[in-house]
């Protein structure tokens, strides 16, 4: 597959990444099956792994550190950092209290000297941006981490940090993690502007949308997310924005048919054909999934493909605003009292 430059870096990474998310407990436990999957990505050209402290309590980054073995340096290595970890309270955040202690906890698991891209999973409410950039940048002088990104930042967070590194001459977000696919569009208004105005990489999450967009999730199909990392809300048939969901769905998996190619390949290469994309994280569980995954990486839409799915969901609409990651501290029942 065809490398891509990760934003102004001169870093050259392929349009999908390995996404680590199902590694481990959340889905696939087996850690020899998890590895042979992190192997035939490396070998059918992905060579972008992402992951998060989180995932498993751990456990991904530890299945990825081994996989990894002997073909570390084959791997720009992405890993996150921010959701707690455990009950105490200084166990998560941005703080460089718990930066400076989990990035060494990341590195062991990882089996590594080095991050490649040390991302902020979310943006706090709580901590100063100077103080999370601040450390950030301590790690990078340090040696420790190459590049610094930030995941599910909102438009004017994203300007919010730039204009912090640019004044106190502080390493800069070279990479936004947001949220994208026919089903969530949001990011196309404001996120994915403000990004390219500023150079930077965009590595999008979940592509078929939790699995709606894999054909799983059809009408008369029952309510089970696919992992424990998925909120059941989001799956509940119940839900009224669900059912405009699985009308969507039906409507896409039919103009996919009639374009000649999978559900799961139109909605990969969706996100791939936007000029503001870098790479997208895929997530497979199984090798099954992965293989099923990969051809899209080849795929180009026709401009009246890409027409025909603006007119069943159109530019910056989210269908179910629950699949969203942005707002949830600034549209809390507290923070909306008069």
């Amino acid at each position: 597959m065809e490398n891509r430059l990760l934003g102004r870096t001169g870093v050259s990474v392929s349009p999908l990444c390995l996404g680590a998310m199902m590694f481990g407990p959340w889905g696939n436990d087996d850690r020899d099956d998890a590895t042979r999957i992190i192997h035939r990505a490396l070998d059918a050209g992905i060579n972008f792994v992402d992951t998060a402290d989180v995932y498993s309590g751990g456990v991904s980054e530890e299945i990825v550190g081994q996989a990894l073995k002997g073909r570390r340096d084959e791997i720009f290595l992405a890993t996150k950092f921010f959701m707690p970890m455990s009950e105490n309270p200084n166990a998560r955040g941005g703080s460089r209290l718990w930066i400076m202690r989990e990035v060494e906890n990341s590195l062991r698991r990882l089996r590594t000297d080095h991050i490649d891209l040390y991302q902020v999973h979310r943006p706090s409410p709580h901590t100063d941006v100077e103080e999370t950039l601040g450390a950030l940048t301590d790690l990078v002088r340090q040696g420790k981490v190459r590049y610094i990104g930030s995941s599910s930042y909102s438009g004017s967070q994203i300007v919010e940090a730039q204009w912090a590194s640019r004044e106190r001459n502080l390493e800069r977000f070279v990479t936004e993690q947001p949220p994208y696919s026919i089903l969530v569009r949001g990011i196309e208004e404001d996120v994915l502007p403000t990004v390219r105005r500023y150079g930077m990489g965009t590595l999008s999450y979940s592509p078929l949308s939790g699995g709606w967009l894999s054909g799983r999730w059809r009408e008369n199909s029952a309510s089970v997310p696919a992992s424990q990392a998925r909120p059941g809300a989001r799956f509940d048939m119940s839900v009224e924005a669900n059912q405009r969901k699985l009308t969507v769905v039906e409507d896409l998996a039919l103009l996919a048919e009639q374009a000649g190619m999978s559900l799961i390949e139109m909605a990969i290469a969706f996100v791939l054909n936007h000029p503001g994309i870098t790479s997208a994280i895929i997530g497979p569980r199984t090798m099954e999934q992965l293989e099923t995954y990969l051809p899209a990486a080849d795929v180009t839409l026709p401009a009246d493909v890409l027409d025909r799915i603006d007119k069943i969901v159109a530019p910056g609409v989210t269908v179910n605003p629950e699949d969203n990651s942005y707002g949830a501290a600034e549209l809390s029942s507290k923070a909306r009292r008069r």
